[in-house]
């Protein structure tokens, strides 16, 4: 092992692992980017086209499950094919999906493009990619890694959300589906030049890697990727934990991506609160997932995940349901609050779920099963980003959205509490 590293350590001075991962932050960031800027945009195209917002919000709901259901299958390719092609094909699919918007003239061609095509290339970029980075090239610092690609879902935010709203404001809405065309088409070229798919391909050990470290048997190719997600679906699903981290990240979905990332700028613009500040605010709650993220991380490496899940689920049902009584037409201490506390706790349940999957369901078969577990958060999105257009366009109000919501984590955190301390084996798990 030390001959296999010293050459790329007299090289660089720098593990491998460190530029991996900087690229790998620097795909989430931008595919963080492009699937928040839907909610920037709800209300330029129903200005634009006429279209109404049950229409609208159903093509963001058919984004966030599409985006959902990518990732496991995704998973499984990137085990078949590698990594780096199935990222650069990706980022070409997202400038692909997002340019042909700027052309389209119907309903159903948003639900296709932004449904399909910028649905299945986030998809492919979402946080399973990411725990399959860290769990190949970290050992040690995983934890706080998964928390830092976590908090890049918010930094995506931060960078994209408020110039997006900006261009959608002034210039117009196609100015900011042209940056997202634009930045995706930017990141493929680098992605395909910095990233590997594993340690072995560069003759290295995963950073922090023990002395007696050897290296995981290589995927074996023979299964394609279709069936190797559906069959580590039919395993895991006779797992008990499973079916608490698929519903506990079903909620997750619900209550960050479905209804606050979708819909909370146009809940703050019905209480007389301009876009752009309520863009603002949501960018806000991007910067402090941040650090939120990446203490969750840290604590995940020393804290019993589960407890810190608990918590997490319980304080955001909480905030919840105090949400619709704080927005308004300008900012006051208690909304500022509530977007710290929810910045905060935005994706803190990555590192512990990845933690969870990786605990119970062994190295090898975390990253699809996590893929799963991933794709309940985003149909658990896109059930919330529909349902909460159909509770605004029936009642004139979001406040059912919000309870709704609210009393959902309260299971969630009594949910996770049900996942037992001990690990079942992969014997166990075969015979269910």
């Amino acid at each position: 092992m030390t001959r296999l590293e010293t050459p790329a350590r007299r090289r660089s001075g720098i593990h491998r692992a460190w530029p991996i991962a900087a690229v790998t932050m620097a795909a989430l960031v931008a595919a963080a980017g492009f699937r928040s800027s839907t909610g920037a945009l709800l209300e330029p195209l129903e200005e634009d086209f006429g279209w109404s917002r049950a229409t609208t919000s159903g093509a963001v709901s058919l984004n966030l499950i599409v985006y959902g259901l990518t990732a496991p299958f995704a998973a499984a390719l990137m085990e078949r094919f590698g990594v780096r092609r199935v990222v650069a094909a990706s980022l070409t699919l997202v400038a692909v999906g997002s340019g042909l918007t700027l052309v389209m003239t119907e309903a159903w061609q948003l639900w296709v493009l932004w449904g399909f095509a910028v649905g299945i290339g986030t998809g492919a970029l979402a946080l399973v990619f990411g725990a399959i980075v860290a769990n190949r090239w970290f050992v040690r610092h995983r934890g706080v890694v998964i928390g830092v690609f976590s908090a890049a879902s918010s930094t995506g935010q931060l960078v994209f959300l408020p110039l997006i709203a900006h261009l959608a404001e002034g210039p117009g809405w196609r100015w900011a589906a042209g940056l997202v065309a634009f930045f995706a088409l930017l990141l493929a070229p680098l992605v395909w030049l910095v990233m590997r798919d594993s340690p072995r391909d560069v003759g290295l050990t995963p950073y922090g890697a023990p002395p007696d470290w050897t290296p995981p048997p290589a995927p074996a190719h023979g299964m394609g990727a279709a069936r190797l997600a559906l069959t580590t679906l039919r395993t895991s699903a006779r797992s008990g934990t499973f079916w608490a981290l698929f519903v506990s990240f079903w909620i997750c979905g619900w209550s960050t991506n479905g209804l606050i990332g979708t819909h909370f700028i146009p809940a703050a613009h019905d209480h007389g609160m301009p876009e752009t500040t309520s863009a603002s605010l949501l960018a806000l709650i991007g910067i402090f997932d941040i650090a939120g993220t990446i203490a969750s991380g840290w604590l995940t490496d020393r804290v019993d995940p589960r407890k810190l899940l608990f918590c997490y689920y319980f304080l955001r049902g909480l905030s919840l349901l105090w949400v619709d009584m704080l927005l308004g037409p300008s900012l006051h201490p208690s909304l500022f609050l509530f977007v710290l506390f929810y910045g905060l706790d935005w994706v803190a349940t990555v590192p512990p779920t990845v933690a969870l999957c990786r605990l119970h369901f062994g190295i090898e078969r975390s990253g699809v099963v996590f893929g799963w577990v991933f794709a309940a958060h985003m149909v658990g999105a896109g059930v919330a980003a529909s349902y909460a257009g159909w509770i605004r366009q029936s009642t004139g109000e979001y406040l059912l959205a919000w309870i709704t919501a609210g009393v959902l984590c309260l299971g969630a955190a009594a949910l996770c509490l049900m996942v037992p301390r001990q690990v079942r084996t992969a014997g166990e798990l075969a015979a269910g």
